[in-house]
């Protein structure tokens, strides 16, 4: 049995000859420039939740005690946590440094948004994870630092 790939398909016309010219397109795009647009997507929203809440830390604080009221975690503990995650991991995923393992942080942070502190927001929490999900499972791409370490540290010497 023989599939057909979008660049195997035979040429059609009109709104079937369209659609395979669009799934053409689709499969040229380059894995690498989806992960670095993911990456960078992720790292926006991240970056502005960092960048939130380090300028006004009396009211952050308030926040995680007031309202997101994490289990177990001091307030004051929990907003330095979750502030350190976001930015560090933000900057580490513009980079595409250690993506996989800032991916991972950022996961359990979103994780610990939905499961703690907003558990209806899950379509929100899911765009947010599908990136980052993408991040950790391919890597960076090689539109990153990871990518030239790989290469440099792989060479024989």
């Amino acid at each position: 049995m023989t599939m057909l790939t979008p660049t195997s398909m035979p040429a059609r016309s009109g709104l079937a000859g369209l659609y395979s010219q669009a799934l053409q397109f689709a499969s040229s795009v380059p894995l690498s420039a989806v992960q670095f647009v993911a990456r960078l997507a992720v790292a926006i929203v991240f970056w502005q939740s960092s960048q939130s809440k380090l300028a006004s830390w009396p009211v952050t604080v308030q926040l995680f005690a007031f309202e997101y009221r994490v289990p177990v975690l001091d307030p004051g503990i929990a907003a330095v946590l979750a502030t350190a995650a976001e930015f560090s991991g933000a900057i580490l995923l513009f980079f595409g440094l250690f993506s996989r393992l800032a991916a991972l942080m950022l996961l359990g942070v979103v994780a610990t948004i939905q499961i703690f502190v907003y558990p209806g927001h899950w379509g929100e929490h899911l765009t947010w994870a599908v990136p980052l999900l993408l991040i950790f499972a391919r890597g960076a791409g090689v539109i990153s630092i990871d990518h030239l370490a790989v290469r440099f540290f792989s060479r024989e010497r």
